[in-house]
């Protein structure tokens, strides 16, 4: 055994406790770390040919890369709807490296029967029967290419053709239609072999996001009966606007399609005594996405989708080999996601479920919102600010004066906060998503302070 790795093998535990001491250091400085960081490492190091040692890896690292890291596991980094990591989230991520179970296959673990039951408590969370099976994958993304690989499939069933076997050619045409998709479902439509163009955009209800539902019914009219795929969104990346998720469960009495819900971070307003009616007809759906490392407060990469048709989910992830196990067997995840190889990422959504229960991740889902109201409603006093839409969850929407790319720059220059550009209906701006377990009224002051301190 290289030296390097019997001395760190034999000193394991004191390692451990020096790396624990670093993050915990790391973790208790997080607000006063800036929310973005544009500096970097001068040159590039030579691939090591001589290993140093855990300890001096360490302490290498916190000389050159950690100075160069986000606080975005903060309260004020409001960018891409990032949640952090809870502390039980933290130590169960570690855990999971540190047993490093293989979660693909149930045999000689009990890692994927641990992800079984943690997909049980989300589905329970959410509102969802158990006609639902699901599984872990490692975001939003991955999340919606599951849930519409298993939408194209039942199109195969409806016209009589295995898609798995036969290739998506022998569909034909492909429909889906949609009001205000997140760009991840025209990724997943591209991947898939549906095309990006196989989306047809539907007209949205007047100053919203959400889908006319007249004008779903007339697109689905004029497919005279063709089955189709109906991709709805619970919260919509600017604005988080919601389909009327019943409403369009009914269509189906009428016409043949697949509902796929895109609930990334909105199906959290399950967890919200005045906006649960949100997501009311979730469980009507088909497949849905929902992504864990926003606000379930887990590391990254961390989602979970759930789907009525575990069966055709099967038919077309299914890997044939002897040593891989069985597809059908309920321990056997592999066989229902793209990937063989498949870590614990339950894990820390046990812990975090565990240690804090639903009324723990309420309370930050309550507290976040809260945040976004007030906040927002502070930005829009500033001279030449205005929402763009009115604050309806836990993302802010607003027009800034100038250039909102060079605003959002110079916000992040500040160190105290970062915030994304976006284009609403039409307009550029800026979004501030709230979903971070530590946020407080004292961040919200300081986030405000920022854009007075750039816009005047």
């Amino acid at each position: 055994m290289d030296q390097r790795l019997a001395a760190d093998r034999a000193a394991l535990p004191e390692l451990l406790e020096l790396t624990g001491r670093f993050a915990a250091t790391a973790l208790a400085a997080v607000e006063d770390r800036p929310a973005a960081v544009s500096v970097r490492p001068e040159g590039s190091a030579p691939l090591p040919r001589d290993g140093v040692g855990l300890a001096a890896a360490l302490e290498l690292f916190a000389r050159r890369w950690e100075p160069t890291f986000s606080g975005s596991a903060g309260a004020r980094y409001l960018g891409f709807v990032t949640g952090g990591a809870t502390p039980a989230a933290v130590a169960g991520d570690w855990l999971a490296t540190a047993f490093d179970q293989n979660a693909g296959n149930g045999g000689g673990s009990g890692a994927t029967t641990l992800e079984l039951e943690t997909v049980a408590w989300l589905r329970e969370a959410f509102g969802l029967g158990e006609a639902f099976g699901g599984t872990f994958v490692s975001g939003a993304t991955m999340s919606n290419v599951v849930g519409l690989a298993i939408a194209r499939e039942w199109l195969g069933e409806r016209l009589g053709v295995d898609v798995a076997r036969q290739g998506v050619g022998a569909l034909g045409e492909v429909v889906v239609l949609s009001g205000t998709p997140h760009s991840s479902v025209f990724k997943a439509l591209s991947m898939l072999g549906l095309g990006r163009d196989s989306l047809r955009p539907v007209t949205v209800q007047p100053d919203r996001e959400a889908v006319d539902l007249a004008a779903l019914e007339a697109a689905l009219a004029a497919l005279d009966g063709a089955p189709a795929i109906v991709v709805a969104n619970a919260g919509t990346v600017n604005t988080v606007d919601y389909d009327d998720l019943a409403a369009i469960a009914e269509l189906r009495e009428r016409y043949p399609f697949w509902l796929h819900v895109d609930a990334a971070f909105g199906g959290f307003a399950a967890l919200h005594p005045e906006h649960a009616h949100l997501v009311v007809g979730l469980d009507r759906a088909d497949s849905v996405c929902v992504d864990l490392h926003k606000w379930l407060n887990v590391p990254y990469d961390s989602a979970v989708q759930f789907t009525r048709r575990p069966d055709l989910q099967a038919r077309v992830f299914q890997n044939s080999a002897a040593y891989l196990g069985t597809p059908g067997s309920p321990t056997d995840l592999l066989h229902l996601t793209p990937e063989n190889s498949r870590r614990l990422r339950a894990l820390a959504a046990w812990f975090s479920l565990t240690a804090y229960g639903i009324a723990g991740h309420r309370d930050i889902v309550v507290r976040n919102v809260a945040s976004a109201h007030r906040v927002g409603a502070a930005l829009a006093t500033i001279p030449g600010v205005r929402l763009l839409a009115p604050v309806r969850f836990n993302v802010v929407c607003l027009a800034v004066p100038g250039d909102p790319a060079e605003v959002a720059a110079a916000v992040a220059d500040t160190g105290e906060t970062f915030v994304t550009p976006t284009v609403y209906a039409g307009t550029p701006g800026l979004r501030l998503a709230f979903s971070n377990w530590r946020t407080g009224e004292s961040d919200e002051d300081r986030i405000v302070a920022a854009f007075r301190k750039v816009l005047g």
